[in-house]
């Protein structure tokens, strides 16, 4: 029996199998196919240089500098506000470090400073711009300026944070609240799966925008309440999935196995059904992420979405709209969020490639 040849080992098997004759585990495995897609790849490992880049972007795009040396005492103004006077001025105000005459400062002997690549935060107002607003692209203002000054690469690279941390605070809550949903309709069926469709189908046909507007017109617009209001209707989607898989799995050999040992249904639930019922979820999770972004650009468009001032993709696109001759805005706005929403559904289309059990490892 162990003269078998390799010859007569299945290529399915045989593709799983490494150099050195030990079986890779599933999620190895998983990987493996997510690897081949080298468009999904790559796409994930943009988006996470990216979504990393943003986390840091008050050390990228920042009107203050990261460290400076002014009468030979090394300070660091992008952690801590300076007066004016700290660095020779007349005033107790914050300093403004785009002041011709704090740059002087730093520019005599001794004295020093290094900025960060784009020396403007996303609400910086530069008061001595030697063009009108909106400005077109420019050496300081790399893809211009917008409607009141604001530098739109530090708009976009800011926007593009609160975009991608919103998406994955509203994707988390709907995954929770959609495998909770969904657990309890698949494994006890009956009278609790008809109750929560009933339930589901009246909660889903409540009109979602007229309540935001509603709660937009009583309360302060904050990400928080924007959150929770779209978290409410974001579950019912992934509970269908999960719901499904849980009905197919409940009955299998495994699950009856369990429940002749005496373990209870919860333990059945989680240590058993659930991983089994997880395809679904990890295939979502890119897809929704998409959604949630296009949800809250849509919702700062009309201006329901985030407060005033905040940076906001969706708020660009509006002053695109509003000021058409001021191409870059819409433009630049327009070309992130192609980017951002190509990129998650790449690598949607290769996890669910990678989870597809047909396809070879």
């Amino acid at each position: 029996m162990s003269d078998v040849s390799t010859s007569a080992v299945p290529a399915s098997i045989s593709a799983s199998i490494p150099a050195s004759g030990t079986a890779i585990s599933p999620g190895q495995r998983v990987w493996l196919r997510f690897r081949r897609s080298r468009r999904g790849y790559w796409s994930l490992i943009i988006f996470c240089v990216l979504f990393f880049l943003s986390l840091f972007a008050e050390l990228v795009s920042n009107d203050k500098p990261l460290v400076a040396r002014y009468d030979g005492e090394i300070v660091f103004p992008v952690f801590h506000d300076y007066s004016e006077k700290k660095f020779g001025g007349d005033f107790e105000t914050p300093a403004d470090y785009l002041d011709p005459f704090i740059e002087k400062q730093f520019e005599k002997d001794g004295n020093w400073a290094i900025y960060p690549p784009n020396r403007y935060h996303y609400d910086t107002l530069n008061y001595f711009a030697k063009s009108p607003n909106p400005a077109p692209p420019s050496a300081e203002n790399w893809l211009g300026t917008d409607d009141r000054g604001r530098d739109v690469v530090a708009r976009l690279l800011y926007g593009f944070r609160v975009s991608v941390l919103f998406g994955l605070a509203l994707t988390v809550t709907g995954v929770l609240l959609g495998i909770l949903t969904g657990a309890i309709q698949g494994y006890f069926a009956g009278r609790t799966d008809l109750f929560f469709q009933r339930f589901m189908e009246i909660w889903g046909s409540m009109p979602e925008l007229y309540l935001l507007i509603i709660f937009a017109s009583i309360f302060q617009p904050s990400i928080g309440l924007l959150l929770i209001l779209l978290s409410l209707f974001g579950w019912m989607g992934l509970s269908d999935y999960v719901r499904a898989d849980f009905l197919r799995n409940r009955n299998l050999e495994y699950v009856q196995a369990a429940r002749a040992l005496g373990l209870s249904n919860r333990q059945i639930i989680w240590r058993h059904v659930l991983p089994n019922s997880l395809t679904p979820v990890v295939t979502f999770l890119p897809f929704r992420m998409s959604a949630a972004i296009l949800s809250l650009t849509s919702l700062d468009f009309l201006g329901l979405g985030v407060p005033p001032g905040t940076a906001s993709l969706g708020e660009l696109l509006a002053q695109g709209k509003n000021n058409l001759d001021a191409w870059w805005i819409a433009v630049s706005t327009f070309a992130v969020l192609t980017v951002m929403l190509l990129l998650l559904t790449n690598i949607g289309d290769a996890l669910r490639n990678a989870l597809d059990v047909r396809r070879r490892a």
